[in-house]
């Protein structure tokens, strides 16, 4: 991450010479202490971050964040992936343990445990968020223990997709379309709309209409989208896809529902509960589920 001073002093510019009144650092981390320091040095300035971290009555109304439910896609990979896979073992290759990633990783082997409830999925955290060496080290060491189908939370990524595809794995992609890079082993992906939150925001500053501080939404809002399906995917696993698609289309379909326990034996979701694309509850999800082979420490 870049210094304190670089990644303010390139705020402060924007405002004072740009004259720019929204600003977006989106990067992760960028929010405590960059972006709050700049937002109680400008009041009249908005702020929104990328992530889960504003707070009611903690942080400054003239900041935010906003995010999407990209698990949703992650979970509809799962199904994909499962109709897919000969091995019944998937692959993640993720970067950090925090709430977004591992509920990515969650929702992957839920959407493929709907195909077949023997699957597994092994977890490695390569403890970066972009470092090629550790994605192509990790993506061959989760295809040498068996997995057939791979997908990954990493800021980029085309080393997973293609150090699997030349492994001769399948793979589910992420943030964007990465069916150019394997065409004939790329399943689906989990992609965002990020235009579309941007705009969103944008046309309500112009208007002068009051911003969101906690923005979230789905594929049914247009945040997330998914790539579409490759040659990989049979035709049953075509159509449980586009049927559970059109389900979260509708809003309120619940990835995470009891009873469910996390891969140490614990209840993590009680049979009385479910847990629709916006419940708070996931924002601080800390666990890996039963059949993630992996830990968070």
């Amino acid at each position: 991450m870049p210094e304190t001073v670089d990644v303010q002093k390139t705020m402060e510019s924007m405002i004072n010479l740009d004259g720019a009144t929204l600003l977006f650092p989106t990067s992760f981390g960028y929010f405590d202490p960059h972006m709050l320091a700049m937002a109680a040095k400008y009041p009249d300035i908005q702020f929104r971050h990328c992530g889960g971290l504003w707070q009611e009555g903690k942080n400054p109304a003239n900041t935010g964040s906003y995010f999407g439910y990209i698990f949703q896609g992650q979970y509809l990979n799962g199904i994909a992936a499962g109709h897919a896979t000969k091995s019944k073992k998937l692959g993640f290759v993720a970067a950090k343990p925090i709430p977004q990633v591992l509920q990515n990783i969650n929702a992957f082997l839920l959407g493929a445990r709907t195909v077949d409830p023997t699957i597994t999925c092994q977890v490695i955290f390569t403890g970066e968020w972009s470092l090629a060496v550790k994605e192509a080290e990790a993506t061959n060491a989760l295809v040498d223990q068996g997995a057939d189908v791979i997908t990954c939370h990493v800021d980029s990524p085309k080393v997973v997709v293609e150090t699997a595809a030349g492994r001769g794995a399948f793979i589910c992609g992420y943030h964007a379309n990465q069916s150019p890079l394997a065409p004939e082993k790329y399943l689906t992906g989990a992609e965002w709309a990020w235009g579309n939150v941007y705009s969103d925001f944008v046309k309500k500053a112009q208007a002068g209409e009051k911003l969101g501080n906690f923005v979230r939404g789905g594929l049914k809002d247009g945040f997330v989208k998914m790539s579409a399906l490759g040659p990989g995917v049979p035709e049953a696993g075509r159509k449980a896809f586009e049927a559970t698609h059109a389900e979260m289309m509708k809003g309120g379909f619940s990835v995470f529902k009891g009873p469910l326990k996390d891969n140490k034996g614990s209840s993590v979701v009680t049979a009385d509960k479910s847990y629709a694309e916006d419940a708070i509850e996931l924002e601080s999800m800390n666990y890996l589920v039963e059949g993630v082979v992996g830990s968070t420490a």
